[in-house]
């Protein structure tokens, strides 16, 4: 993790749940926000962010190929991702994790869940980050 504050990404078509969501964590993390899956896969080289909160229904790309080509990338594939879904279904959960989303958060969601869940996967991604860089060191 680069700067001061963890980076996420929030990724929604519907504006309401942006600013939510940058209301919940703009104390903690440094956030950017996008309304489309096109649009994510355009910002996450410039921003790099620590996690990425993807919503699942979105016109055009949704979360599931969003994440699917995230996950996919050599850059991006261990950048944690919670989908964000009104979605409560067995499938859509199986359909998550073949796109290789980490975490699911159901709408309506919990604020104190939602922060939870970004610690516990920003841990993570700091001992991931602190592996590759003590790799990277050792092959010098």
């Amino acid at each position: 993790m680069t700067g001061n504050l963890p980076k996420i990404l929030v990724v929604d078509d519907e504006i309401d749940n942006l600013e939510m969501m940058e209301g919940y964590l703009s104390n903690e993390y440094e956030i950017a926000t996008v309304s489309t899956g096109k649009e994510a896969l355009e910002k996450v080289p410039q921003f790099q962010p620590d996690v990425i909160l993807l919503d699942i229904l979105m016109p055009v790309m949704d979360g599931f190929q969003t994440c699917k080509i995230l996950k996919t990338s050599e850059e991006t594939k261990f950048t944690p991702i919670i989908l964000v879904t009104a979605l409560s279904g067995k499938e859509d959960r199986i359909k998550g994790i073949e796109a290789g989303a980490d975490e699911f958060l159901t709408k309506p969601f919990n604020a104190l869940e939602l922060r939870s869940q970004i610690r516990s996967l920003l841990k993570l991604k700091q001992q991931h980050d602190l592996l590759l860089e003590e790799r990277d060191t050792a092959q010098k």
